[in-house]
């Protein structure tokens, strides 16, 4: 991308873009001039015609939405998905300018470490007063169960984020420290993606590094922190309710490794465990995504619904490697950056080589000072969150909102809880605002991965880009959006990729353990599926009877009633309720499998979910209902298809499909029971054929006319029927016995048993005697199935 515009080439898009006054900008100098790094993505915007800039930012919304990139927005005591917010102009930075900015976070990220390793180790920073002890043991996020355990990866630090901004002077600063549990990273690569397809023709050739690398190398460094080749990596979540719960299920999926809640995992013998349909697996390696506070109710908070009681006793034994080590998120409290500059040259041999913003701790008399006497703009905050005078969910409180006066009593009763920092200027970057080249703050998040050769740096990250001209309003959750990097190769840049590098023939890996939490809504995910299908059918056959108004419908119709009660059908409402209910239960539970259900049948159920809600608002009883409904039935069909015959065929893909074959079988057996009973009025035989999808099969079978005896040998009794009870038995059968533990050395499970028994009496069921009472007997053997199956691989 270097080399200047010719002359006029990008003044069409940038003709009304002006820096902010005073304000530093990364695209254009404070003449207007476009920088030199920027020229091309600038010719290349110039070289747009609106419609053409309007399909690629198209292309690349259309990707985000199909792969349900979301985050969650709180609010008013309630929590919503969100659409990713993409800020579609790339952020960009020279080969060169990204070198030091990698070399400097790498020395910081050593300081860090070093810091860590003493406070929960020899304590010699604090005892010789370098940094003060109320800064640590009076933060929350000191976690004392954790003093003297050594990390079994010897090392506290794994994967670190910073926050930078530049300031005035060109400079670039260290906002923040994130150690804790760093976000962001998965959303970069998702930034990425969508960010090439909207300047596709650009980015082919346009020297950008790319990120797989990164992952590839950091998921090779957790890999080698197993004890063995069958040890488990496991991604730690606090669940589906988090903001980036999203970002969680991606990174497992795109790194191949288990995701986990706090209930999925066990202490046994001072071992981490996890609780698969297997049995227990130990899991060597657990990158976590919560809280430390959060991970052990027993020795941290107590309060915690979503740890793992015994964690840090497991820890403390050397039998997992926790990435990052709990008690990490102290290092997060802005107090800490005010020692950060004394504590380098004797931690790291070396002056900090990336400043902090202006950070002072308020505990100290000449801080005080300092902070007193500063007349630049400053925030107050909580150098941890306790002890204030305010709400410390606010974060801050401006300096200018505070006389002189106010100011200097809060730090004589609060300097120690107090920590006082310079409010940035922070350069802008672009942003199309409106169809419109905007300037707003921009903010730059960089992360860091250990690996066997040290500290290495994802090329690019994501920028963080305000709303509004007010820096403030950088936050997602106040409307700010998301950038991708790119950073900018002098000559052509490598191809990378996620394979690894290995030597000699390769071998299929075992795909791991299904952890019971997993299974269970795998299950229930294909009970919703189905049972929203024979919601659909059962509708549409009422529609079609109900428009034809003929006589002895209304005997028909109220005969389907034992039909549509016990699934909360209203027959009043063209599209009902239960259906709506019953897909957003399927999306619900496909969201807590995110890690194992494809983004195209994600895309298929939040499509077909979002039909329904549109058809319920304006679809009425009747011939348009049945044809709304017949629509629907595709779209369920199409789900059905990508999530039954593109899984792999491994445990997961059978608990999903024993969901759907266990509710098809109880439906079948209520539907015949109803349908087919003698006293069922006229018509029913043919409207169960008709939600049986047997119809053609029934004119080729059977040349007398419909009677109860070919509808109960067609669709209760025929094997080779996908539609019959007989065929839903024979399949649960043979998924249930391939299942751990089912028949282990002919010995089977309670659960193998009751479906041998049941599918024994079924195929030698005589049709005559396979009256209602018999089939409502059937239908509550196979719902006891259910009972069965949770006892055997779900508790």
């Amino acid at each position: 991308m270097a080399g200047e515009l010719a002359e006029g080439t990008a003044e069409r898009p940038l003709q009304d873009y002006r820096p902010l006054p005073g304000v530093p900008d990364e695209m254009v100098d404070a003449n207007g001039s476009v920088r030199p790094l920027w020229s091309r993505l600038a010719a290349h915007l110039a070289s747009l015609t609106p419609a053409d800039l309007s399909d690629n930012l198209a292309r690349a919304d259309r990707y985000l939405r199909d792969s349900g990139v979301f985050y969650r927005q709180y609010g008013s005591g309630i929590s919503t998905e969100r659409p990713w917010p993409l800020s579609h102009v790339p952020m960009l930075l020279s080969q060169t300018e990204w070198n030091g900015i990698a070399a400097a976070l790498r020395q910081r990220a050593d300081l860090l470490e070093a810091v860590m390793g003493d406070l929960y180790g020899p304590n010699t920073l604090v005892a010789s007063g370098r940094l003060p002890a109320g800064i640590v043991a009076g933060n929350p996020a000191w976690l004392r169960p954790m003093v003297g355990v050594r990390p079994r990866s010897g090392h506290y630090l794994h994967f670190l984020a910073f926050e930078l901004g530049r300031g005035p002077d060109g400079d670039w600063w260290v906002l923040a420290d994130r150690t804790q549990a760093p976000s962001g990273a998965g959303y970069a690569l998702e930034n990425r993606v969508a960010t090439a397809r909207a300047f596709a023709d650009l980015y082919a050739d346009a020297n950008i590094h790319r990120l797989a690398g990164f992952f590839r190398d950091f998921r090779d460094a957790l890999l080698d922190l197993r004890t063995d080749s069958d040890g488990r990596v496991a991604i730690l979540t606090p669940g589906t309710l988090n903001e980036t719960y999203f970002e969680h299920a991606y990174i497992a999926r795109y790194l191949g490794f288990t995701l986990v809640e706090g209930g999925d995992l066990a202490v046994v013998n001072d071992r981490l465990m996890i609780r698969t349909v297997q049995g227990m697996m130990p899991a060597d390696v657990i990158w976590r995504r919560l809280d430390a506070d959060y991970a052990d109710p027993l020795e941290l908070n107590p309060a915690s619904r979503i740890g793992t009681p015994g964690m840090v006793a497991a820890l403390r034994a050397g039998s997992a490697s926790m990435i990052n080590s709990l008690g990490a998120g102290i290092l997060e409290s802005r107090a800490f950056m005010a020692f950060l500059p004394q504590l380098a040259p004797e931690l790291v041999r070396a002056p900090l080589a990336l400043p902090n913003i202006a950070t002072w701790w308020c505990g100290d008399q000449a801080a005080r000072d300092a902070v007193l006497s500063n007349p630049h703009r400053m925030s107050l905050g909580p150098a941890f969150a306790t002890g204030l005078p305010f709400d410390p969910a606010n974060q801050q409180i401006p300096s200018s909102d505070l006389t002189p006066e106010e100011l200097a009593d809060m730090i004589a009763q609060h300097g120690s809880n107090l920590v006082a920092q310079e409010t940035a200027t922070l350069s802008t970057a672009p942003t199309l605002v409106n169809g419109l080249l905007m300037p707003r703050p921009m903010t730059l998040r960089v992360f860091l991965a250990r690996t066997s050769e040290g500290w290495t740096v994802m090329p690019g990250g994501f920028a963080r880009i305000g709303a509004t001209p007010d820096p403030s309003a950088l936050a997602m959750q106040k409307g700010g959006t998301a950038a991708d990097v790119w950073v900018v190769g002098d000559g052509p840049v490598a191809e990378v990729s996620m394979l690894r590098s290995t030597h000699g023939a390769a071998s299929r890996g075992n795909p791991g353990g299904l952890p019971a939490r997993a299974a269970d809504n795998l299950f229930w995910l294909g009970r919703y599926i189905e049972r929203s299908e024979s919601i659909v059918r059962l509708m549409r056959a009422y529609n079609v009877r109900l428009a034809e108004a003929g006589p002895g419908n209304a005997a028909l119709l109220a005969g389907m009633a034992p039909l549509l009660e016990p699934l909360g059908i209203d027959p009043e409402r063209g599209i009902p309720p239960s259906l709506l209910r019953n897909l957003a239960a399927a999306i619900g539970t496909a969201g807590a499998v995110r890690d194992r259900f494809s983004p195209d049948a994600w895309s298929a159920l939040q499509d077909i979910r979002r039909s329904a809600d549109d058809m319920a608002n304006r679809v009425t009883p009747g011939d348009d209902a049945a044809s709304a409904l017949s629509a629907l039935l595709r779209k369920l069909a199409g789900i059905s298809g990508l999530v039954h015959e593109n899984m792999y065929r491994f445990t997961g893909w059978r608990f999903l499909s024993i969901g759907r074959l266990h509710e098809r079988a109880m439906n079948i057996s209520a539907l015949l029971a109803v349908l087919a009973d003698p006293d069922a009025p006229e018509g029913a035989l043919e409207v169960a054929i008709e939600i049986g999808d047997s119809v053609m099969t029934h004119r080729r079978r059977f040349s007398v006319a419909t009677s109860r005896e070919t509808v109960i040998d067609l669709m209760a009794l025929d094997p080779m029927n996908p539609r019959a009870l007989r065929h839903q038995i024979d399949r649960l059968r043979e998924q249930i016995d391939a299942l751990p533990a089912a028949n282990e050395l002919g010995a089977l499970s309670p659960l193998a048993r009751e479906v041998l028994r049941l599918h024994a009496e079924i195929a030698t069921a005589d049709p005559a005697a396979l009256d209602s009472d018999a089939l409502w007997e059937l239908r509550g053997r196979i719902a006891g199935l259910s009972d069965l199956l949770t006892e055997s691989y779900f508790h």
